[in-house]
């Protein structure tokens, strides 16, 4: 054969190689949330590495009354990396190498998606890099999961022009949400299910009113109760919403729409009744206007497991701005 043949076969070759591999990219990536497809042969995945993958990918939610998984994981033995799996937004390949390695992959197979590989020369090592890099990656993948839960969300949108006249900011609530209470300085909307609902609520308080030298959990849950007694309660006027301390409480620092913000989940009760669930509370400084934003996420869904839910109210209410 020519050089003139041997580099036409090339070229045809590589430029097949190339459409398919964009072809590959242009698949659209499958999965539910917070869902990691590990590949990984099965006498790593029934020992330490996999009690490790486990420990680290399925650990609890922070601020639910029941244990749920901070990811869901399936597991599949190297052999199967073809096909449906390769499709998944999420895929964690683990393996045993010549040389330690740790590499992350954007859209390899389909869009969007992340595929994270781990390499170790023994199980020690494979071990060391997954403590090292778990914070690296559930930070990749949270990010991620949060844009495809905007994804999803980007249905019909609620009218929210009451919320902009009255609090001067903006929400992007899907339509599902309907208004329960509407007044002056607070608004209750509500998702219904056929076995519960998610709800949000807002209100604002004056700045002074919170003391950031002072225990901010205490203070968030005085305000609480009092808007609970006031707003939340069910036909029986007894029966009224308040934060039930016999959970734990978390409380995080954090910034929202540029502003210092309290982030805070724990666990609501009605009282003198059976229902209770998880709720999330943003207190939002906003010096230029001299308030704080009071900006609520609570569910009650006896029969099916929150950690999703509460993700979708999550990511509503981090999107808000603030005008």
């Amino acid at each position: 054969m020519s050089k003139y043949s041997i580099l036409i076969l090339f070229l045809v070759v590589f430029l097949f190689s190339c459409t398919n591999k964009s072809k590959d990219r242009n698949i659209s990536s499958t999965g539910k949330l917070n869902a990691i497809s590990v590949v990984i042969d099965d006498q790593l995945w029934n020992g330490i590495v996999g009690d490790s993958i486990r420990n680290k990918f399925a650990s609890p939610v922070e601020g639910l009354p029941t244990e749920e998984p901070r990811f869901d994981i399936n597991q599949f033995p190297t052999h199967l990396m073809e096909g449906f799996v390769t499709k998944s937004r999420i895929i964690i390949v683990v393996k045993k190498g010549t040389k330690n390695s740790f590499e992350i992959k954007k859209n390899k197979y389909a869009t969007p998606q992340n595929v994270i590989h781990i390499a170790g020369r023994s199980l020690t090592d494979l071990v060391k890099i997954i403590e090292q890099r778990t914070p690296q990656i559930i930070k990749i993948l949270e990010t991620s999961e949060l844009k495809e839960q905007q994804r999803l969300l980007k249905v019909p949108l609620q009218n929210v022009d009451f919320i902009q006249k009255q609090f001067a900011l903006t929400l992007q609530i899907p339509k599902p949400y309907s208004y329960i209470f509407r007044q002056e300085d607070f608004v209750w909307l509500k998702k219904e299910y056929s076995t519960g609902s998610t709800s949000i609520i807002l209100t604002q308080l004056p700045i002074k009113d919170i003391n950031t030298d002072a225990d901010i959990l205490e203070q968030f849950i005085r305000i609480h109760d009092s808007l609970g007694a006031l707003y939340i309660k069910s036909s029986d006027a007894t029966s009224k919403m308040y934060i039930d301390k016999s959970f734990p409480l978390y409380v995080f620092k954090t910034t929202l729409n540029g502003k210092s913000t309290y982030e805070i989940k724990g666990t609501w009760r009605l009282k003198n009744s059976f229902m209770f669930g998880p709720f999330v509370n943003y207190l939002i400084w906003d010096n230029k206007k001299n308030r704080i934003i009071f900006l609520e996420g609570f569910c009650y869904l006896p029969s099916k497991d929150r950690r999703d839910f509460m993700q979708e109210l999550e990511t509503i209410l981090k999107g808000v701005t603030i005008r």
